[in-house]
C-alpha cells in the first residue's frame, strides 16, 4: 500500500508531506521565520501542532493576524495561570481568555493579590516562557475530563464540563505540568510568548453574576516583540492620563457622589457650562432641519410600558414599579412611547409627514454596579433623542438626512474616522425579535441602500439588532485611535403597530407611518466623557469653560488687566481675570493646568501701548498683539468652532 501523502502549496512554492505531518512541518519545509504563530487554511486559522489532513493551500500567519494575536495572548493567559499555580497550589481557576489588547485569567484565592504579587507571577511567567514548553492539545471523553479536575479540586472548571454539549469531545491543553479546559487555539509553545506584561487586578465575579463567588483578575498583555510592548505600555500611560474621571475632578466638571447613589452624574458649573454649549449647538442644528423639540415626562404607567413591548423585552434593564394611587409608574429607560404619544395626539395627514421630533430626554436604567465606569456608563444620562415618522416612501431619505448631520456633527467635534455597522437580527434566533420577517427585511434593505448612497463603507453585525428593529450603528475613533459608541439610526415598524398609530393617505384611508429612532451623539455623560478623553481636557476654544485668562505681571497692572477682561466679556469672551499676589510664572502654570486656551499677559509695556502678550496653552508664547486684533481672531475662531487655534 502506498505511503500517504499531502501536497501543501504556499504561494508558487509547495512541499510534499508524509501522512501524520503537522502545521509545523509545513513552516519548516517553507522556511518560515519564528514570528509565524498559526497557519491560514482557506478562511480557517489552524495550530501549528494540528496535523495536516490533505492536500491544501496555506499561508502564514503572524502577529498581525488577528486570529494568531488572539492565540499568544490565549497562550499567555495559560501561562500567566501556570505561575500563579506554581506559586499559589491552592488556587482555584476559573477563566482565562484573550481579549482585545490582552488577555485576563481568574482566580478564586484566599488572599487577594497584590501589587508585589504580580511582580513574582510575572517573574515565574518568564521562567515557564524559557523552559519553553509545548503547548498541546488533547480530546477526551466528559467523564475523563470530570475526574481529572475533581481530583484536583478545580469545581469551576468542573462545573464548565457538566455543561458542554453530550456527545462532543472536550479538549484539553497542557504545557509541562499544567493542564486547563479549553477550545483553543493556541501557538505552539510557551517560548513563543516573547513580550508580555500583567497589567492591574479586579475582583470580577463568577459568571459575572453578583450573588456568585467574588474571584480575583488578573489583568495582563502580550506581544511579540519588546518595542511594541513597550508602545502599547506608553499608550496605556496616555490613557491613564486622559482619564475623564481624573480630569473631571481636576478641571471640576462633574463628579459621581456615592452618597447620592451610584451611577448618577453631578454637573459642576464648568461641565454643565460643557453641555449647555454642546446642546445649544444640538438644538440649533436640529431646528435647521425640521425637528420640533420637545418635553416628555420622566415617569409613565406600567401598561405604557407592556404596549411597547419593553416590559417584556428590556425589563432586566428597568427600574423596579412603584405604586402611585394602586397604579404602577415606572421611570422611562427610553423616549420613544412618549413621542408616539404625542403623534398620536393629533390626526396627521401625509402632507404632515415627516414629523421630526427631538429631545434632550433624561432616561434612567439599571445597570449593575459592577458595570458602571464614571460618566460612559451610567444609571442616569440624558439622550440627544429623535423619533421621525414618514411613510414608507420617505424612510430612504430620512435616513440620509439624519446621515448627513450625523456626519456634520461628528466633524464639528473633531472625529473624523468612524465606522458604520448594519446591525441585523440573529438568523438563527428570530425569536428574540418582534415583527414579521416582511417588515425587518425592509427596514434593512432602507438603512443598507442610505449607507450606499452616501458612500460608507459599513460591516453587517448579525445578532446585534434591537428587539424592535435593524440599526446603523456608528463607532468613532478618538485621538488614540481607540473606538466610541456613537450614533444610533434604527428602522422600527414594530412600534407603530403596536401603538396602532396611522396617517390619513392621500387616498383617503389610515396608513401606517415607518418610525426612525436616532441619536447623534448618544448620552450627554457619555458623550462628553469621551471628548474630556479626546482632547485630554483641552476642548477647542468654543467649548473651554473659561476662554482667556488675564495675567497682570505685577499689582501695577491690576487696573489694566481689569480693563482688558471688560472689554473681552463685552465680546461675549469667558474671562478670567487672575489679580492675585502670587508670581506671574505661577499663574501660567495654574492656566496650563486648567487648559485655559489663551492666556493674556499685560505688563508696563503693553498697559502704555493697549496691547496684550498673547500665550497659547499647546503653543506658548505668540507675541504681542493689539487688543482689538487678538479679539477679532479669536472670536472668528470661536464662532466657526475651529479645531486649532487662529494665531499659531
Amino acid at each position: 500500500m502506498a505511503e500517504e501523502r499531502h501536497e501543501v502549496k504556499w504561494e508558487d512554492k509547495s512541499c510534499s508531506l508524509e501522512g501524520g505531518s503537522t502545521f509545523l512541518d509545513v513552516k519548516k519545509a517553507f522556511g518560515w521565520k519564528n514570528d509565524v504563530l498559526m497557519v491560514g487554511e482557506g478562511d480557517d486559522a489552524r495550530e501549528l501542532r494540528a496535523r495536516v489532513t490533505g492536500s491544501c493551500t496555506v499561508v502564514p500567519l503572524t502577529f498581525d493576524d488577528e486570529r494568531a494575536r488572539w492565540a499568544l495572548r490565549h497562550t499567555a493567559a495559560h501561562i500567566l495561570a501556570q505561575a500563579v499555580k506554581r506559586l499559589r497550589p491552592d488556587a482555584k481557576l476559573a477563566i482565562g481568555p484573550a481579549i482585545e489588547d490582552g488577555f485576563y485569567y481568574d482566580f478564586d484565592v484566599k488572599t487577594p493579590f497584590t501589587p508585589e504579587d504580580l511582580e513574582k507571577i510575572e517573574a515565574e511567567m518568564k521562567k515557564i516562557v524559557s523552559e519553553n514548553s509545548p503547548v498541546v492539545r488533547e480530546e477526551v471523553d466528559r467523564e475523563k475530563a470530570r475526574e481529572l479536575f475533581r481530583e484536583q479540586g478545580e469545581l469551576y472548571k468542573v462545573e464548565l464540563v457538566e455543561e458542554l454539549p453530550e456527545g462532543e469531545p472536550i479538549s484539553l491543553y497542557r504545557q509541562g505540568e499544567f493542564v486547563d479546559l479549553c477550545a483553543g487555539p493556541h501557538v505552539a509553545s510557551t517560548g513563543m510568548v516573547k513580550a508580555f506584561k500583567l497589567l492591574s487586578v479586579a475582583g470580577a465575579y463568577w459568571r459575572g453574576d453578583e450573588r456568585l463567588p467574588m474571584l480575583q483578575r488578573i489583568y495582563g498583555t502580550a506581544f511579540m516583540k519588546a518595542e511594541d510592548l513597550q508602545a502599547h505600555l506608553d499608550r496605556l500611560e496616555e490613557i491613564k492620563k486622559r482619564d475623564h474621571r481624573r480630569l473631571a475632578k481636576d478641571l471640576d466638571l462633574f463628579s459621581i457622589q456615592e452618597e447620592g447613589g451610584p451611577g448618577l452624574v453631578y454637573w459642576h458649573a464648568k461641565g454643565a457650562l460643557i453641555r449647555e454649549l454642546i446642546e445649544d449647538f444640538w438644538r440649533e442644528e436640529h431646528r435647521k432641519r425640521g425637528y420640533d423639540i420637545v418635553y416628555s415626562p420622566h415617569i409613565a404607567k406600567l401598561d405604557l410600558w407592556k404596549t411597547s413591548g419593553h416590559w417584556n423585552w428590556y425589563k432586566e434593564s428597568m427600574y423596579s414599579p412603584m405604586a402611585v394611587e394602586e397604579v404602577e409608574y415606572l421611570l422611562k429607560p427610553m423616549n420613544c412611547p412618549f413621542h408616539i404619544l404625542m403623534f398620536k395626539n393629533a390626526t396627521r395627514s401625509y402632507r404632515d409627514l415627516p414629523i421630526r421630533m427631538g429631545e434632550l430626554g433624561t432616561v434612567y436604567r439599571f445597570e449593575r454596579s459592577g458595570v458602571l465606569h464614571g460618566a460612559l456608563r451610567v444609571r442616569g444620562f440624558t439622550q440627544d433623542d429623535a423619533h421621525l415618522f414618514c411613510t414608507p416612501e420617505q424612510l430612504e431619505e430620512e435616513i440620509i438626512g439624519v446621515l448627513e448631520l450625523t456626519q456634520y456633527m461628528l466633524k464639528v467635534f473633531g472625529y473624523s474616522e468612524y465606522y458604520c455597522m448594519l446591525s441585523v437580527r440573529d438568523p438563527e434566533d428570530k425569536g428574540k425579535y418582534a415583527g414579521d420577517d416582511d417588515i425587518w427585511e425592509m427596514g434593512e434593505a432602507a438603512l443598507a441602500s442610505a449607507l450606499k448612497r452616501k458612500n460608507l463603507e459599513y460591516k453587517i453585525d448579525p445578532g446585534e439588532a434591537k428587539f424592535y428593529g435593524p440599526a446603523i450603528d456608528i463607532k468613532i475613533k478618538d485621538a488614540l485611535g481607540r473606538l466610541w459608541q456613537g450614533p444610533t439610526i434604527q428602522a422600527d415598524f414594530n412600534l407603530p403597530e403596536r401603538f396602532d398609530i396611522s396617517y390619513i393617505g392621500e387616498d383617503g384611508a389610515k396608513h401606517r407611518p415607518v418610525m426612525i429612532h436616532r441619536t447623534v451623539l448618544g448620552s450627554m455623560e457619555r458623550f462628553v466623557a469621551g471628548l474630556v478623553e479626546h482632547y485630554a481636557g483641552a476642548f477647542p476654544l468654543w467649548l473651554s469653560p473659561t476662554q482667556v485668562q488675564v495675567i497682570p505681571v505685577s499689582e501695577k497692572q491690576a487696573d489694566y488687566a481689569t480693563k482688558v477682561s471688560e472689554r473681552l466679556k463685552e465680546k461675549g469672551f469667558r474671562v478670567v481675570s487672575d489679580l492675585g499676589s502670587e508670581k506671574m510664572g505661577y499663574k501660567i502654570r495654574q492656566a496650563q493646568m486648567q487648559k485655559v486656551p489663551y492666556m493674556l499677559v499685560v505688563g508696563g509695556r503693553e498697559a502704555e501701548n493697549g496691547t496684550v502678550s498673547v500665550r497659547h496653552r499647546a503653543l506658548g508664547d505668540l507675541g504681542s498683539f493689539a487688543l482689538d486684533e487678538f479679539m477679532d481672531k479669536a472670536a472668528h475662531e470661536a464662532s466657526t468652532k475651529a479645531l486649532e487655534p487662529a494665531m499659531k
